[in-house]
């Protein structure tokens, strides 16, 4: 397991503190880039949740967050990472929607699947910026 996902491994897990899925992708990848913990917390605050709206999964704002941290901002690699969590997830991209199918297929309390869709949103990032050779 890489140190990145053990980092947001551990945030999701902290007892004292609640951070959200777009926190918990994006602080791992802030910190290693140099950025202090309390900005990138403080920046992906509204975006847990699906926006705090159930729009699109915290976890993958999260993750665009953190590309961008790097400079990846092509609409190549964005819609790479965005099929590759499609991909796992019948195309959906929405909270709202996520949730559902979650509960639908018999889950009853929603923390692991967004613990999951965060440590697969990490991976997505990681293999991208890996690739690149920016990581």
């Amino acid at each position: 397991m890489s140190e990145l996902l053990e980092r947001s491994k551990a945030l999701r897990g902290d007892p004292n503190v609640h951070y959200n899925c777009a926190q918990s992708v994006l602080i791992p990848f802030a910190e290693r880039r140099g950025m202090d913990t309390a900005t990138a917390n403080a920046l992906s605050a509204n975006f847990g949740a699906g926006m705090k709206m159930a729009s699109v999964c915290g976890a993958v704002t999260g993750g665009l967050m953190a590309l961008g941290l790097y400079g990846v901002d092509d609409g190549p690699t964005v819609n790479r990472f965005y099929t590759m969590i499609k991909d796992n997830h019948d195309g959906m991209l929405l909270c709202r929607e996520l949730l559902a199918a979650y509960k639908k297929s018999g889950g009853a309390d929603k923390k692991p699947h967004c613990d999951g869709m965060v440590y697969e949103c990490v991976q997505a990032v990681e293999e991208i910026l890996t690739e690149k050779g920016l990581l």
